[in-house]
């Protein structure tokens, strides 16, 4: 999922005639679905899924307000759109930390069982 994002929607939203600040919102809103999937699903570490979400969360909100900031012509508040920068790469980063997680416990998972191989629970 984390991937089909990266190949996929990433370069669509980047071709949208949106503003920086538009794109990078959008792509936030994107997290945050893609945190809330991964979470009902129950794929990854819940604490570290929950951070996520509300990381991603947080970037969406500042972003949704420095376009709202925008609409009524308060344009001198970049560091809005700097902070949720931050805070998506912060996600980012709980993200594949949790990836890298699921993925080693399915490589333990498959070790184990392997014929011949007392199962260790």
């Amino acid at each position: 999922m984390l991937a089909a994002l990266g190949l996929l929607v990433v370069p669509l939203i980047r071709e949208l005639p949106l503003g920086q600040s538009s794109r990078t919102g959008l792509l936030a809103w994107l997290l945050v679905g893609l945190a809330m999937y991964w979470l009902y699903a129950g794929m990854g570490y819940r604490p570290l899924l929950l951070l996520q979400l509300m990381l991603f969360s947080g970037a969406a909100a500042l972003l949704s307000a420095k376009l709202l900031l925008v609409a009524i012509d308060v344009r001198s508040m970049a560091i809005l759109r700097h902070v949720a920068r931050g805070l998506i790469l912060v996600g980012a980063g709980c993200a594949i930390a949790n990836l890298g997680a699921m993925l080693i416990m399915l490589w333990r998972r498959s070790r184990s069982d392997k014929p011949g191989r007392p199962r260790i629970p």
